[in-house]
């Protein structure tokens, strides 16, 4: 099946670059792609719909946002860096 055939069918949004410019969309991608890799190894597949959204879902509010170290963030946790900032603060 083709892929927008597959959006339209799922109901979803789709994001796709303009044509010639392939850079519009990159922040978005590395993200998406970091989140593939790390919570689908091996080209891995959701059995659900529903199993998708509750494993994102509690990827990006354990692991991603509190504990994944961010090269933005001098290669220190959210949390971390949280913790340090208040401190900075006090």
């Amino acid at each position: 099946m083709a892929c927008r055939t597959r959006i339209k069918k799922a109901q979803a949004l789709a994001s796709f670059s303009r044509p010639g410019n392939p850079y519009d969309n990159a922040q978005a991608e590395a993200g998406w792609s970091t989140l593939k890799t790390e919570l689908l190894p091996h080209g891995g597949a959701f059995a659900s719909l529903e199993e998708a959204r509750l494993e994102v879902a509690y990827y990006l509010d354990t692991y991603f946002n509190l504990d994944r170290r961010h090269s933005a963030l001098g290669y220190r946790s959210p949390h971390q860096f949280e913790r340090d900032f208040q401190t900075s603060l006090s």
